[in-house]
């Protein structure tokens, strides 16, 4: 079976996205979904986007990471489904209920209202979220949060310094973290920027990720280093998070398909 794929990205964070909303989609397995991802032997991505019917909203979107692990939340996939909708639209995801709209500079996502205690996050037990007690070597006093899926903060003098290919695979595993993390490092360039290097959980280092944007912009806001709306700058692009004053969080940026083609399922195990 011939199988269709969209080709898309949200300032370089890639993704597959299958619809399977009129069938015609294999079962998706994490196998499955780890062998389209791969760069070499499969399409290529670092998630893979499945839509699917929903009860509660227009559609729900299940998200599959490089290493074939499904996740709750991926904010740069929000704005490329939206770009595809190409109408306002509620989706439904394991992280929660999104809001997708059409806006000026590409897509915005309504993501929800961030949340910040322990067992929330989740962390593995009680701590304070805020300024947290603990160091990896050059990085310490995160702040974590979940706006979906698992984040936590640091704040530096220049994360281009940073070695965040050694020490993101030891903070995404660390014990303290029973669902694994997305590892943010940030550098605050002004009360309206900031400068963001991402270590996403299951994918490595991306050049862009929308739900690490809006956790480190909530972390900076909830210390008071920034402003309400800030621009986050990735080594992607740039996009525009907002603290709305009831509560919730506002993403704003582009997304762009790449290119569409087929593939056959019996190939990857489908």
């Amino acid at each position: 079976m011939r199988t269709a794929f969209i080709k898309m990205h949200g300032l370089g964070n890639d993704f597959v996205v299958l619809d399977a909303r009129a069938g015609g989609v294999p079962v998706m397995t994490n196998a499955l979904a780890r062998a389209l991802a791969d760069r070499k032997t499969g399409i290529g991505c670092d998630q893979l986007i499945l839509l699917e019917p929903s009860d509660s909203a227009d559609l729900r979107m299940r998200i599959f990471n490089h290493d074939g692990g499904e996740v709750e939340a991926c904010g740069n996939a929000s704005r490329a489904v939206g770009l595809l909708l190409g109408q306002s639209a509620s989706i439904e995801t394991l992280g929660g209920l999104l809001q997708v709209d059409p806006a000026e500079g590409g897509v915005a996502v309504d993501m929800g209202e961030p949340r910040f205690e322990w067992d929330q996050v989740p962390l593995a037990y009680p701590m304070d979220t805020h300024h947290m007690p603990v160091a990896w070597d050059m990085l310490d006093n995160p702040t974590s949060v979940n706006v979906g899926n698992p984040h936590v903060i640091f704040f530096v003098e220049d994360n281009r310094a940073v070695e965040l290919d050694r020490l993101g695979p030891e903070i995404e595993h660390d014990p303290l973290f029973p669902e694994r993390v997305n590892v943010n490092v940030a550098t605050i360039e002004s009360r309206q920027r900031i400068r963001l290097r991402v270590w996403e959980r299951g994918v490595g280092e991306t050049r862009a990720c929308g739900t690490g944007a809006c956790a480190t912009a909530i972390g900076a806001m909830r210390r008071g280093l920034v402003d309400r709306a800030v621009t986050v700058a990735l080594p992607g692009g740039e996009l525009m998070i907002e603290w709305t004053e009831q509560g919730r969080i506002r993403m704003t940026g582009p997304a762009t398909e790449s290119f569409r083609g087929t593939f056959e399922s019996s190939d990857f195990g489908g």
